[in-house]
């Protein structure tokens, strides 16, 4: 019965009776981003903007954005969209906080736009899944867009209709992905901060549908 229950709450978001209550203070991350060195927080550069995407496990999608180059600024890694103050990775994964492992993105838009991003995004995994990806289960690894801006929460939006329509070309349900403004980010532990440039042989599950995505422009990116 316990394996069942357990289970269960890695498919079922909790409720505010049942989330896990967390704490007041944040816990302990990384202060400076592995790859470029870069303060992981606030203050930003002034005009850069702030994207948070989910895809899966946060490792492999956090190295997927940092690769894009010098047109985003910074990434890290953490949760958002569940109940839970300042989360811990155990809590997260045992499917009680109600977070998605997310990467928060700190980009340039006068190198590369927000609907770039979204192409990436929607490339680069699966988003017809559900409360899974892969062979990763649970409410953590659901598909996520967490606009920051009005102008992001309607991209979003738009290109979610617009990728459905191609993966349904291709056999493929519907899109799954939360869509929503952007709750509360929790910055996650140091050690998984810039992963896997820490250990280059670490896990990353992500893989997309092999659909392209119809928005963007790649030679934004720079």
């Amino acid at each position: 019965m316990y394996l069942i229950d357990m289970f269960n709450n890695k498919l079922k978001l909790p409720t505010a009776e049942t989330a896990l209550k967390g704490r007041s203070k944040p816990i302990a991350t990384a202060e400076t981003h592995f790859v470029n060195g870069r303060p992981l927080g606030a203050p930003y550069p002034a005009g850069f903007e702030t994207a948070i995407f989910g895809m899966g496990c946060f490792w492999g999608v956090e190295r997927k954005f940092w690769q894009l180059g010098d047109a985003v600024w910074v990434t890290a890694v953490g949760y958002a969209g569940g109940l839970t103050e300042n989360p811990t990775y155990q809590e997260t994964c045992g499917g009680l906080t109600g977070h998605a492992e997310v990467v928060l993105v700190v980009f340039d838009p006068g190198r590369i736009s927000y609907a770039n991003l979204l192409k990436v995004f929607w490339e680069n995994h699966d988003p017809t899944q559900g409360m899974r990806q892969g062979n990763d289960v649970g409410t953590q690894y659901r598909s996520a867009i967490y606009a920051t801006a009005a102008a992001q929460l309607e991209a979003a939006k738009a290109s979610a209709g617009l990728f459905e329509a191609e993966l349904s070309k291709r056999g493929y349900g519907k899109v799954t992905t939360e869509i929503r403004e952007a709750p509360a980010f929790y910055f996650a532990e140091a050690y998984h901060q810039q992963y896997l440039a820490k250990n280059p042989d670490g896990y990353c599950g992500l893989g997309g549908t092999g659909v392209s995505c119809p928005i963007g422009i790649a030679g934004a990116v720079g």
